[in-house]
C-alpha cells in the first residue's frame, strides 16, 4: 500500500463517486480509478461495489477505512516530528457559533498549548462534522447540545462513539419587539405562549431542537431562516424567536428587543472527538482537554 492510494481510497469514500472524488484531489478520474484498482489488486479484496448511486464500501473497504486514517496520521506525524514543526489540529465548528464562541476556545489554548497551531473549519451541517471527526479528516468538532448524552439535544446520535467535553455554555433568550404584550409578565411559561409565532430556522437547526424541547408545541412555527433573518423579523415585531445571547445582546441593549422572562436554560458548547485518534495522535486528549473551562 502506498500513501497516495489510501489519500485516493479515503477521498472516493468520502465523495461516493470517482469524479468528484478526482475534483477535489486535483487528479484525473482515470487516474483516481488506476489507484483503487492496484490498491485491490495489493490487497487481494474488493473495496468498492460499483453500483448506479456510486461507489459503496464492501465489508473490506469497511475494514480497511480505520486503517487507512491511522496510517495517515501516522505518517503526518513522523512527517512533523522529523521537520520540526508544531502540533497541528483541524477543528470543526458550526457557523453559528464560529464567530462568537470559538474565539475563547483558541484563546484557552493558545495559553495553555503555545505553538499549538489550530485550523478551524466552519460548517452548516452537524451531520457532516460528526462524519468528518469518526472518518478523521479532523480531531475534533465543536457543535452545541445538551444533556449527558452525544444527541440528548434532538440530534440523531452518530453511528460510532464519540468522547465529548463540554466547554462552555451558551445563554439562550426568548426575544419579541418592544411593546409585546407578554413582556409585562413576571414569568412566562410555555401555555403563555399557545397562539405565538414562534421564528424558527430549519428542522435540524440547535435553536429549533431547543425551543421543541423547551417550548413544546403551542407556538406556531413559522421558518423564516438562519439566526440573523429571526433576529430581524422579531426587531419588526413578526414574532417571537428563541436565540442565542450572543445573537441578540446588541438588539437587547439597543432597546429593538425585548426579553421576556422565560426560564431558558443554555446550551453546551460541546466538543466532540474519535477515542480511535488518541491512539494515533499521542497527546490528543491532552490538548483537547486544554480547551475546557479555566479552573
Amino acid at each position: 500500500m502506498e500513501l497516495r492510494q489510501l489519500r485516493t481510497f479515503e477521498a472516493v469514500v468520502r465523495h461516493r463517486t470517482v469524479t468528484e472524488a478526482a475534483n477535489a484531489l486535483d487528479l484525473a478520474p482515470s487516474s483516481v480509478s488506476e489507484q483503487i484498482r492496484v490498491l485491490e489488486k495489493s490487497l487481494g479484496v474488493t473495496l468498492f461495489d460499483r453500483t448506479p448511486r456510486g461507489m459503496v464500501l464492501t465489508g473490506a473497504g469497511r475494514r480497511l477505512q480505520g486503517w487507512a486514517r491511522r496510517l495517515l496520521d501516522q505518517a503526518e506525524q513522523a512527517r512533523r516530528e522529523v521537520a520540526g514543526q508544531p502540533e497541528d489540529v483541524r477543528l470543526g465548528a458550526l457557523e453559528t457559533i464560529v464567530a462568537a464562541c470559538v474565539p475563547r476556545v483558541l484563546a484557552r489554548l493558545a495559553e495553555r498549548r503555545p505553538g499549538l497551531r489550530v485550523e478551524v473549519l466552519p460548517s452548516v451541517s452537524r451531520d457532516d462534522l460528526l462524519a468528518d471527526v469518526i472518518a478523521g479528516r479532523l480531531e475534533a468538532a465543536l457543535l452545541l447540545d445538551t444533556g449527558e448524552a452525544l444527541g440528548d439535544l434532538g440530534f440523531a446520535p452518530p453511528p460510532a462513539p464519540l468522547t465529548f467535553l463540554d466547554v462552555d455554555s451558551v445563554p439562550l433568550v426568548l426575544v419579541a419587539a418592544p411593546g409585546h404584550p407578554l413582556l409585562g409578565r413576571p414569568q412566562v411559561s410555555p401555555d403563555d405562549l399557545a397562539g405565538e409565532r414562534l421564528l424558527v430556522n430549519a428542522a435540524n437547526c440547535s435553536f429549533l431542537m431547543a425551543a421543541d424541547r423547551l417550548i413544546g408545541p403551542g407556538p406556531e412555527r413559522v421558518q423564516v431562516g438562519g439566526v440573523q433573518v429571526m433576529r430581524a423579523w422579531a426587531e419588526q415585531g413578526l414574532g417571537i424567536a428563541l436565540l442565542p445571547g450572543f445573537a441578540v445582546a446588541a438588539a437587547l441593549g439597543a432597546g429593538t428587543l425585548a426579553r421576556l422572562a422565560f426560564p431558558a436554560p443554555g446550551l453546551s458548547l460541546r466538543l466532540v472527538w474519535h477515542a480511535d485518534r488518541e491512539a494515533t495522535l499521542p497527546g490528543l486528549r491532552d490538548v483537547l482537554y486544554a480547551a475546557g473551562t479555566p479552573g
